[in-house]
């Protein structure tokens, strides 16, 4: 049985890959801001890149991501030029310091699909971000990547692109699950896309792992552990499934009376844990995995681990640049995400302006807490007095902070001595919650009316 009451486990509380997070963001930044933001950049300012690319080859009713079917490739190619523009919109408003282009430690491709693009088109976006930036030795140039639809020939082609990290979507091995998910995907073809990625010479491999899906059982959740587990990649995340079906109304193809409950849950999540450490991973954060040797795991245990919006990493850049549809960036000044109207997206771009249309500029306070709250979703640890220090905020009044957080204390989830806050091992599923004690917005007068998917 979870330590975690189960009224906690009911509870919804964002997933903080942001602070503030993106239902705050609003219409005050937009282009022109961030256009001002990227000038003031200094210019040996490490950055991350992240694409967007937002289409599939079928719809999984359980995703909660910005993509759509693409329904032939004519689409596809279309979307790839408009990446290419703002490629080049980007590079002319950072401007080249004296190697020629920003220095770039790591870059993610996200979506969506992005292993959808052709391999000349995936070739031709990658020589773009070569022209104008100055990747670093040894940067990090990860994928997502559908297993059903990878091939030999396309490995060899990411791998000749730079690619070296591969994130593999599985959710469950079990044909009933799959089904209810409408995602039909069999150990056998998993197995033989990691094969053939390490081939390719991309061997540092990630699995995507879910629980909470519809007529997803104890049982199912046990094998498919296992099952991932004896293809031995390097990092293993296990998601709880967000049911926001008003939010992403093709959830509403799942059956709600289907989904476990709280308590199930609670026992999968634990299931798969237990599982995992058997078999020689260990714990990073609150919902990954990683192999001892794993950087990720190295990162943890040396107090660097970060939280982005791909979830925990080891990027260090301060700065991440958003690109395509919908993605967002983060910035020493804000956050900036451009627009999820394909129209709209495509329109600004034309026009010759960058096509970010929200974000936020943060405040000194919205740094400090972002930093308790990066502290506590990374670290399981913060001390307030010392965070406030070093934000010259000394004195900063965290009552009522900690008043929110002593009946998850009394629930023996976090003890709180002094200014010092720790999450307890029986609280590290549950620190979704403990971190939304130092979300100000959350608790301002109708912060607490956006919804979010349960915080276990």
């Amino acid at each position: 049985m979870t330590a975690i009451p189960i009224r906690l486990a009911e509870a919804q509380a964002p997933r903080y890959t942001s602070y503030p997070t993106a239902p705050h963001f609003n219409a005050s930044v937009d282009g022109t801001v961030y256009r001002e933001w990227l000038r003031e950049l200094p210019a040996e300012a490490p950055l991350s890149l992240y694409l967007h690319v937002p289409f599939c080859h079928q719809l999984c009713w359980y995703c909660g991501c910005h993509t759509g079917v693409a329904n032939g490739y004519q689409r596809i190619g279309a979307y790839v030029g408009l990446l290419r523009q703002e490629i080049a919109l980007l590079a002319e408003a950072l401007g080249a310091n004296e190697s020629g282009g920003r220095p770039v430690t790591g870059l993610h491709w996200g979506g969506g699909t992005p292993s959808i693009l052709s391999a000349g088109d995936f070739t031709a976006v990658i020589g773009d971000l070569h022209r104008a930036f100055a990747f670093q030795p040894g940067a990090e140039l990860a994928i997502e990547i559908d297993p059903r639809h990878l091939t030999a020939e396309k490995a060899a082609a990411l791998a000749a692109a730079g690619i070296n990290r591969a994130s593999l979507g599985v959710q469950d091995f079990n044909p009933h699950v799959q089904e209810a998910i409408n995602r039909v995907q069999s150990f056998e073809k998993t197995a033989e896309a990691a094969r053939q990625l390490r081939a390719a010479g991309i061997e540092a491999l990630n699995f995507d792992l879910m629980y909470g899906l519809p007529h997803q059982s104890l049982a199912d959740v046990k094998q498919t552990a296992a099952l991932a587990a004896d293809l031995h990649p390097q990092r293993i995340s296990v998601f709880g499934y967000a049911h926001v079906p008003w939010m992403k109304k093709h959830q509403q193809m799942i059956d709600t009376a289907a989904l476990p409950g709280a308590e199930e849950r609670l026992a999968q999540a634990e299931a798969v844990e237990r599982i995992l450490l058997l078999r020689g991973y260990r714990a990073v954060g609150m919902d990954h995995f990683a192999l001892p040797d794993d950087p990720l795991f190295r990162y943890a245990d040396e107090g660097r681990l970060r939280r982005n919006f791909q979830g925990y990493t080891t990027d260090q850049a301060g700065v991440l640049l958003g690109i395509g549809v919908s993605s967002i960036g983060t910035l020493p000044q804000g956050y900036a995400q451009n627009d999820k109207d394909a129209v709209g997206y495509a329109r600004a771009l034309a026009e010759g302006r960058l096509p970010v249309v929200r974000g936020i500029a943060l405040t000194s306070e919205d740094r400090l807490r972002r930093d308790i709250i990066q502290a506590l979703m990374c670290g399981f640890a913060v001390d307030l007095r010392a965070q406030a220090v070093a934000h010259d905020r000394p004195g900063f009044d965290f009552s009522e902070a900690l008043e929110r957080l002593a009946p998850l204390a009394d629930d023996g989830l976090a003890t709180i001595e002094g200014s010092k806050v720790r999450v307890t091992e029986e609280g590290r599923r549950a620190v979704r919650l403990i971190a939304s004690c130092f979300d100000a917005y959350l608790a301002a007068p109708g912060g607490a009316g956006a919804r979010y998917s349960k915080a276990v």
